[in-house]
């Protein structure tokens, strides 16, 4: 009786299990998946962040070949037109190859996806966009709807 008293005894002082040969193995199984989880969220996040400022830079970049050029008004030579103004926030150039890239994914090149508005009292021009972001299936797995990325640029217009 002694000795099945002290067996139990050392049982619980040692632990139900006499080693930890899988201890590690179990703590694994439950921790990989949220890190797992949580680093293809931040990559996710950048990457959003990361398509957000290549908007900024194309509407900026558009913003200032329309504040330092002529308005269409017929009587210059050469004049400034939106739809160049368009492609370069959209490739980066006012003439892209055939083929070319976008500088993000799903923005452009139709045209209407970015507004402009004309030289105002202020003197500036307003640039602005609305482009629906294209997620990877975490989003949708985690229940979170489309992401909207919304821009605009302002310029003062100097005109040459």
């Amino acid at each position: 009786m002694i000795a099945l008293r002290r067996s139990i005894l050392d049982r619980f002082r040692r632990g139900f299990w006499p080693s930890d040969d899988g201890a590690v193995l179990t703590e694994a199984l439950v921790a990989i998946p949220f890190v797992t989880l949580f680093a293809a969220g931040i990559l996710e996040f950048g990457n959003i962040f990361w398509e957000r400022m290549q908007i900024d830079i194309g509407l900026r970049d558009a913003g200032r070949y329309l504040s330092r050029c002529r308005p269409d008004s017929g009587t210059y030579d050469p004049t400034c037109n939106t739809t160049t103004a368009k492609m370069i926030a959209f490739y980066g150039t006012q003439s892209p190859a055939a083929g070319a890239a976008l500088r993000v994914r799903g923005w452009g090149p139709d045209l209407a996806d970015i507004t402009i508005v004309p030289v105002d009292a202020d003197g500036t021009i307003t640039v602005q966009t609305s482009h629906v972001y294209q997620s990877s299936p975490i989003f949708s797995w985690l229940g979170i709807d489309q992401v909207t990325i919304s821009s605009s640029h302002e310029e003062r217009y100097i005109g040459w």
